[in-house]
This record gives C-alpha cells, structure tokens and sequence, in this order.
C-alpha cells in the first residue's frame, strides 16, 4: 500500500478508540426501566460491535503490535474477549423480561470498561509509540475486514438500532423515511407525467 493510500485511512488507533466510545456510549443509553425491545436492540447492538471490534484487534490489531511489545495485557487480552464473547452467548440466549438479564448485561459492562481501560492506557500508547508508521495501514486493513463482517449482517445491525431508539426519536426516524420515500415517489411521479406531456407535444 502506498503512503498516499495509507493516509486516505483512519489510524489503527483511532478506529479503536471510536469502537469504545460507540459500546461505551450504548452502555450509557441502558435504562432498567426501559421496554423489552429497546433493550434487546440496545443489547445486540453492542454485542455486535464488541463482537466485529474483538476480531479485527485479534486478526489484525494484536498480531502486529507482538511483533514489537510485549506485555501481560497484551497476552490477557484475547482470553478477555472470551470472556466477553462467553456473557453475549449467554445474553442472546435470554429474553430482556428473563430473571437475570440486566444483571447479565451489567457483567458484560464491567468486563469491558476493564478491557478498555488496560487498552487505552497501555496497548494504544505502546501501539503510537512503537509502530506510528504501520498504524494507517493496519487501519486500512481493519476497515476492509469490518466491511466483511458488517455487510452481511447489516439488515441485523440496522433492526437493532431502530429497536433501541427511544419512541419519539424513532417517530422521527419513521417520518424522515417516509418523506424520503414519499419525495422520491412523487419525483418519479413527476417525470413520467412529464415525459408523457413532452410525448404528447411532438
């Protein structure tokens, strides 16, 4: 890859610590008293994300930052998405109204925010310090490699957000569509008649 080429792509570093303010700020939204669906769809979509963000760090990130640090955290860090992966099994076999289920949800917080926090403050900066050349490209690598994992569960991904939005930003979010939908109908509409007037006049 060419350095022009790298540069069109967000650092390794970046698109890392983007994935953990998405989770974090999902986890933020979690309200007990929420309706089942809302909290379903805000759990499936952090499990998800954790889910895509643990096999890029795992293929892509980890492999590439051994070859230059080496570190307990480094090494804890795959048994950790384990443990993560082990709580969403767990989670998905659950109903929200299940006995259990918030608490379930509240481990996997837990299990993150001390994953993110041994990230943030140990692997990125040894990451910027000791690779800052090769963080474009693995960044490049890792967003081709989250188009491969995303594209095929995007209809997914897309049910679970609107799952999660409260009620009246989901009214919003329905009538936004369907004014798309109704502009682009009345466009097509529009140039059929005009088409057939023009017709018409020859």
């Amino acid at each position: 890859m060419t350095r022009l080429l790298q540069g069109m792509y967000p650092s390794a570093v970046n698109i890392i610590r983007l994935d953990h303010t998405h989770v974090l700020s999902t986890f933020h939204q979690f309200d007990l008293d929420d309706w089942p669906t809302a909290k379903r769809g805000l759990v499936n979509t952090a499990c998800t994300a954790l889910e895509v963000h643990a096999q890029l760090e795992e293929e892509i990130f980890y492999p590439a930052l051994r070859e230059v640090f080496s570190s307990q955290t480094l090494e804890e860090s795959p048994a950790e998405h384990d443990e993560m992966r082990s709580l969403i099994g767990r989670l998905r076999g659950l109903a929200p109204e299940d006995a259990g289920y918030d608490d379930l949800f509240m481990e996997l917080m837990r299990a993150v925010l001390h994953h993110v926090a041994d990230e943030e403050t140990e692997l990125l900066p040894a990451a910027q310090r000791l690779m800052p050349e090769r963080l474009n490209e693995l960044g490049g690598r890792m967003t081709r490699r989250r188009m491969e994992l995303t594209v095929p569960r995007a209809g997914e991904i897309a049910g679970n957000m609107v799952r999660a939005m409260p009620g009246s930003t989901l009214a919003l979010f329905t009538a936004a569509v369907s004014g798309v939908c109704l502009a682009t109908w009345y466009g097509r509409r529009s140039r059929s008649h005009l088409r057939s007037q023009l017709r018409r006049s020859r």
